[in-house]
Order: structure tokens, then C-alpha cells, then sequence
């Protein structure tokens, strides 16, 4: 199962001319394209598909989201989905 786990930009930086961001998922990071959300802010949430965010959240629904999956015992699923994504990926670099 795919989960929608928000998380938190961490930074905003150009490669090669895209928006990207590196976005914190509950620890773990991942790099991000922006490109669809150009006003999407460093502390903002969003939802990533497929490596691009798609949606902005505002902090509260993003933390009620966060405890709901962590209630349900969904978060720790979520994560590590994530990070077996960024495993298959390979380690990532500092832009």
C-alpha cells in the first residue's frame, strides 16, 4: 500500500533551473520537485506522489494526518515505504 505521509520542507533550492525541495518525512528525507507548487514555503506541508509535490497542507491538517496514521499504526508503514524507495534510489547528495 502507498500512503500520502506529509511532510515538511526543509529547504528550497534550483537544480538545473526546477524548483526542488528537500522535504522531512518524519526523519526521514527525501528530495522533492516543487515545480507545481511555486508558492509552497520553507515550514510548509505537502503530500508527495512519485517524487513531485502535489499538494500544500496547512500545519494543523498535516499534524492531525501524522497522529491519525500513527494511531492506526499506518505511520511506521508509511515511512519505511519511503525509505525503501530512497534505498532503491540510492543514498542522496547535498545540492
Amino acid at each position: 500500500m502507498c500512503l500520502a505521509v506529509p511532510g515538511r520542507v526543509e529547504q528550497i533550492y534550483l537544480d538545473q533551473g526546477t524548483r526542488m525541495g528537500r522535504v522531512n518525512f518524519g526523519g526521514v528525507q527525501k528530495e522533492v520537485c516543487l515545480a507545481y507548487l511555486p508558492d509552497i514555503e520553507v515550514g510548509d506541508y505537502t503530500i508527495v506522489h512519485v517524487g513531485f509535490a502535489i499538494t500544500k497542507l496547512d500545519e494543523a491538517s498535516a499534524l492531525k494526518t501524522l497522529r491519525t496514521f500513527e494511531e492506526l499504526g499506518l505511520l511506521e508503514e508509511g515511512l519505511q515505504e519511503l525509505q525503501a524507495s530512497d534505498s532503491a534510489q540510492g543514498s542522496m547528495e547535498s545540492p
